[in-house]
């Protein structure tokens, strides 16, 4: 990954040992560019169009951060991150960081580093429209559906819902045909994950969010572990939240969906 202040000399060095060492990995130190794991099924936060763009505001956060490294959009190569495989892909140096509603936790913490966070969201579940699901207590009589990895998935198991009958998918696209066409009571992961399916033109009155806060989930940037960048990308973060930014972000992104996001949270991931 090319850094912004590299003196020609170190970047020339720098330049000479990729050639001989490259293995074409997308997160490689000194490149042209930056790789970036994002999630390519997320109307709302993150999502690949039929015409091959990215949109949502994971993509705008990444962005964002990416200009204040010293890279410009068409430097950034978006690398799909599917939940159950990002920890493998910043271990493996695929990506070169990750934004994709990425949870921060302790069990992740041992195996890769965060910034941030940068947003605070609450599971909930998704239901169809004219369904209701009362407590949490009802929740056990259900069949829910989540994607394998994702701490939603493990909440439910552990946490909340221990008896429910839990369905575990690779993305959330999948679930949602399930719900869709009955095979399934409910989709459960993070409200805004869920606001942007429910806002979606082809969805609009066919399901609602349960209204349940189930947890908190404060989404970090995900970086290989002991990474150096750290501080830059809280400090990318810290600017994104006080020029405004960061609440373009949610009001583009997330407020048609008449989702009202929680205020920025306090950095906490600076050690």
């Amino acid at each position: 990954m090319r850094l912004r202040k590299a003196s020609a000399l170190a970047a020339t060095v720098l330049t000479l040992s990729l050639t001989a060492t490259a293995c074409g990995g997308g997160g490689d130190a000194g490149g042209d560019g930056i790789t970036i794991g994002i999630k390519f099924d997320q109307p709302g936060m993150a999502l690949k169009t039929p015409d091959g763009t990215y949109e949502g505001f994971d993509v705008d956060v990444a962005t964002y951060i990416a200009g204040e490294l010293g890279y410009e959009p068409d430097q950034i190569t978006w690398e799909e991150a599917p939940s159950a495989e990002r920890e493998t892909l910043l271990q493996r140096g695929d990506v070169d960081f990750i934004v994709a509603t990425y949870s921060i936790n302790e069990e992740r913490k041992q195996q890769v580093d965060f910034a941030g966070p940068y947003f605070l969201a609450h599971q909930d579940l998704l239901i169809r429209e004219d369904d209701e699901v009362p407590d949490v207590e009802a929740i056990n009589d259900l069949t829910l559906c989540s994607v394998t990895g994702s701490t939603s998935a493990s909440n439910v198991k552990e946490d909340f819902a221990p008896d429910a009958n839990l369905r575990e998918f690779g993305t959330y696209s999948e679930c949602l045909t399930g719900l869709e066409n009955g095979a399934v009571d409910a989709l459960t992961t993070d409200d805004s994950i869920l606001a942007g399916y429910a806002a979606q033109e082809q969805n609009q009155g066919k399901f609602k969010l349960a209204g349940l806060e189930l947890s908190d989930e404060f989404y970090g940037v995900g970086l290989p572990k002991d990474s150096d960048l750290r501080d830059q990308v809280n400090d990318a973060i810290r600017q994104m939240v006080d020029d405004g930014s960061w609440q373009r972000f949610v009001d583009e992104n997330l407020g048609p969906a008449g989702y009202e996001a929680e205020p920025a949270p306090e950095i906490t991931e600076t050690d």
